[in-house]
């Protein structure tokens, strides 16, 4: 039987906000090192090892590791380090599939010959974004894109780990259950009250009882995980199923005002993201985080595609109604707006009657201002003087 080789790369840089800040400030190197002061953005694995997390509050970080040096997050270096990584990423490989600015697939398939065997590919990666990139990376290599991202977790930091096919349920049985892409703090809890703590008591289990756990569709899909079930191809350009951003608040108690103006400023940002990308989307979704770290979700389908601001305002802005008791309850540290179920823009059919608010226009105009003057040429009245948060660099919608 043919046993296709393990030749998807998992290419991820090792804590990379806070490496770029190790790598252009020598002083920082082997310290603990906290980006954000408010809420951490991310954390040095010197700073992991005391227990600091990304999304942790910082009070909460610096009390774990009073030494940790906490430094201001540089965006623009992110995203100059993101590009110089890209470009030795397609150097590297035909088939490069982004995940997030410093995360990639790559599908080596076919170039033993030229550039050597999937590993020696992986090993000279790792090294030239080590030299042309002054980042530490880690790569697991494997047959599938989920066994892959399992390897390269697994490996870090700084690491190489390459699975071959004839010992893939061997390695991956073992791991615990949160191993398994998709499996989050909730999905984990609730297998493990069911008994469930590996991924090999995963593969064992019952696919009905699974399915009555988790539902219909994730039973069945991390099921399918737990046997390295993938058939996914890495996919060059292959485009967001949605599109959103994020404000992390911090540990301090903001009014409903305050919170409605990030809101705001975060349906403007995801909503001129859409319009150049040229896309349009259904689904408007409210995320948040509270207090306890814990999350909630909330969504809303709209009968047309949208990219207009208003319309997407609207909802956002009814959603966060809907969540008001919890927030005032639990507190809020993050909140986040995404459009889901998109579809490439064209001329859509205006309903009856016409709207004129409706068309576009003004959204247009505005976008026009911002690309030829700058993104603060026009700014909306509520967010005058108030701080809307960061703007993260991300790959290209």
């Amino acid at each position: 039987m043919f046993v296709q080789a393990a030749t998807i790369l998992h290419a991820d840089v090792d804590a990379f906000y806070a490496s770029v800040e190790q790598r252009d400030d020598p002083s920082l190197r082997g310290r603990p090192v906290i980006v954000g002061a408010g809420v951490v953005l991310a954390a040095s694995y010197e700073a992991k090892a005391f227990g600091v997390r990304t999304a942790m509050g910082g009070r909460q970080a610096r009390r774990l590791c009073p030494d940790a040096v906490v430094v201001p997050p540089r965006m623009s270096a992110y995203s100059e380090a993101s590009k110089a990584l890209y470009r030795v990423f397609e150097d590297a490989a035909p088939v490069v599939e982004g995940l997030s600015i410093d995360e990639a697939f790559l599908d080596v398939r076919g170039l033993e010959h030229i550039s050597g065997a999937p590993t020696e590919i992986a090993a000279r990666l790792r090294r030239d974004v080590r030299e042309r990139v002054g980042l530490p990376i880690t790569v697991g290599v494997a047959r599938t894109k989920f066994l892959a991202k399992v390897a390269s977790g697994v490996a870090k930091p700084d690491g190489l780990l390459a699975v071959p096919p004839e010992r893939e349920l061997a390695f991956l049985h073992p791991l615990p259950v949160e191993n398994v892409w998709g499996v989050g703090r909730v999905t984990a809890a609730k297998l493990r009250s069911f008994g469930i703590g590996t991924v090999a008591e995963l593969a064992r289990l019952d696919e009905d009882l699974l399915v009555s756990i988790l539902g219909r569709a994730a039973g069945r899909h991390l099921r399918a995980l737990a046997h390295n079930r993938d058939p996914r191809p890495v996919q060059a350009g292959r485009r967001r199923g949605s599109i959103g951003s994020q404000c992390a608040l911090g540990r301090s108690r903001r009014s409903l005002d305050a919170v409605d103006a990030v809101l705001v400023g975060l349906v403007d940002r995801v909503t001129r993201r859409l319009r150049a990308a040229r896309r349009v989307g259904r689904t408007i979704v409210l995320r948040l985080r509270f207090d306890d770290f814990s999350r909630a979700t909330r969504s809303h389908t709209l009968p047309r595609p949208t990219a207009h601001t208003d319309t997407v305002l609207a909802v956002a802005r009814f959603l966060l109604t809907t969540a008001t008791p919890l927030i005032e309850r639990r507190g809020l540290t993050l909140v986040g707006v995404a459009v889901a179920n998109l579809e490439n823009d064209r001329p859509l059919q205006l309903p009856l009657p016409f709207d004129p608010s409706s068309t576009g226009d003004l959204d247009a105009a505005i976008d026009d201002i911002r690309e030829r003057y700058g993104s603060k040429a026009l700014v909306r009245g509520v967010l005058l003087g108030r701080e809307t948060g960061l703007v993260v660099p991300l790959l290209p919608d």
